[in-house]
């Protein structure tokens, strides 16, 4: 009898459908940030602490739930210490139709002598309005620090979406 029960639970949770998780991704050119602040932290050449604000522009390759991402807007903090430069914010997008996602975002650039890097890091969603309200996820991105402070980064991910209300009844 023990058994049975055990084989209609199985039954039923294979009957509910999960939330599936769909993909997401695209390439993104965030411009020298238009507000930068940094601090010598003063214990030896070239360990700083700084705040930034960049604009960035999607290539319009991301797409969510029909909608496809058209800029967004950088907001880190972070240390250069050396060679190696770690930081963490958030960016905010604007979709075509001006619904908007937030992410938080860690990461790492491994800076060469020439001021170009390597980027990569991991994303989650925070955020969203419209379409995307109730929208999760998380990802990567990678990408190319550019020497004039730009930056041209790969996202991808996954997400899912809030179910939609129930209908109001008449």
């Amino acid at each position: 009898m023990r058994n049975t029960g055990v084989l209609c639970l199985a039954a039923l949770l294979l009957a509910i459908p999960a939330g599936a998780q769909t993909k997401t991704g695209g390439k993104l050119h965030c411009a020298k940030p238009d507000a930068d602040q940094s601090i010598e932290v003063g214990d030896k050449p070239g360990h700083v602490v700084y705040a930034r604000k960049s604009a960035c522009t999607w290539d319009g390759s991301q797409e969510i739930e029909g909608l496809k991402t058209k800029t967004g807007v950088d907001v880190a903090t972070g240390e250069v210490n050396g060679t190696t430069m770690r930081d963490s914010g958030y960016h905010t997008a604007t979709m075509d139709n001006g619904d908007k996602y937030m992410v938080r975002f860690n990461g790492a650039t491994a800076m060469a002598k020439d001021s170009n890097g390597t980027i990569e890091g991991k994303w989650t969603f925070v955020s969203g309005t419209g379409k995307l309200k109730g929208i999760k996820g998380a990802g990567t991105y990678k990408g190319t620090a550019n020497a004039d402070g730009s930056a041209d980064v790969t996202v991808d991910g996954e997400y899912t979406l809030a179910p939609p209300p129930p209908a109001k009844k008449k």
